[in-house]
């Protein structure tokens, strides 16, 4: 006897909730079915189901191996696909949610050339800077920066991702320079769609609240009132890297800036992760290790 016989059987039932739904599912007889989950109980030496004759109810051991012959089963599913997979290319479609401008810049040409080897997969991409709810919006994964919130999903790092606060020398040559983030109260500010900014004090990222005149859930709108002289502004590393080179913008209160940022790829944890959405993670985890914009021309 195989260790694992009846234990799909078992799993079945209990998903499907009856012996006469977990037989038809399969497409075993209802008495196969029975016989091989009572074999199952039998050779492990515990009863796993309450069995009456209008519900099934799990014993507390039926509930601990519930949980593990479902993983078990799952894996063989995914090993399976895999090899389909492999075979056969990936299929199907991708749902994905990218922050705005980075994932315009940078993670939507990994995506499109993604595709390009596999021509049998699909894409629907969003850009929005909110954080969606993967799973009851039903995306596939999504690419945030900053911050994130302990959750139940799986988060990688993409890459780096630094905050400065800049202003343009036309707005500094009418204001003094801050030398900590208190001074920000006496300066013009250009916010986003948050309202604080983020220094690191005592070697730890704090969010600090801010208020202003000028709002805007635009980062380019943001880079481009900062470089009419309107005010400072918090502005992510990929907005401003050129416009400081070019001394367009001067960076302050760097003794303050948070290094420790990121850009993270974010999925539900399941482990049964489908091979598409896997490797498509694994080959931008890959590509986006260097920052894109720190990257030789060429």
């Amino acid at each position: 006897m195989r260790a694992w016989d009846g234990m799909d059987a078992f799993v079945e039932v209990v998903r499907l909730g009856s012996f006469s739904a977990a037989a038809r599912h399969l497409g075993l007889s209802t008495a196969f079915v029975s016989r091989a989950v009572s074999a199952l109980e039998q050779r492990l030496g515990t009863q796993l189901l309450h069995r009456t004759t209008r519900k099934l109810r799990l014993t507390d051991a039926g509930r601990l191996y519930y949980e593990h012959a479902r993983h078990l089963l799952e894996g063989f599913d995914a090993a399976e696909q895999a090899i389909v997979d492999y075979q056969e290319g990936l299929r199907g479609s991708l749902r994905i949610s990218l922050a705005t401008t980075y994932g315009e810049r940078y993670v939507a040409p990994l995506v499109n050339e993604f595709l390009a080897m596999h021509p049998q997969l699909g894409v629907d991409m969003d850009f929005s800077n909110r954080n969606v709810d993967l799973i009851e919006e039903g995306y596939d994964l999504t690419v945030r920066t900053g911050l994130l919130a302990d959750s139940n999903l799986v988060a990688r790092r993409l890459g780096e991702r630094r905050l400065f606060v800049v202003a343009s020398p036309a707005y500094l040559e009418g204001h003094p320079a801050p030398r900590t983030p208190e001074d920000l109260v006496d300066h013009q500010l250009l916010l986003g769609s948050a309202s604080h900014w983020i220094f690191l004090e005592d070697g730890q990222p704090r969010q600090r609240p801010v208020r202003g005149r000028y709002r805007a859930n635009s980062g380019q709108a943001l880079l481009d009132a900062c470089l009419r002289g309107l005010g400072l502004a918090q502005l992510p590393d990929f907005y401003v890297e050129g416009p400081l080179a070019e001394g367009r913008l001067v960076s302050l209160l760097d003794d303050w800036r948070d290094e420790q940022g990121a850009v993270w790829l974010v999925y539900p944890r399941s482990r049964h992760l489908s091979p598409k959405v896997r490797q498509l993670a694994d080959f931008l985890c890959e590509r986006l290790q260097t920052p894109p914009w720190q990257l030789p021309p060429g």
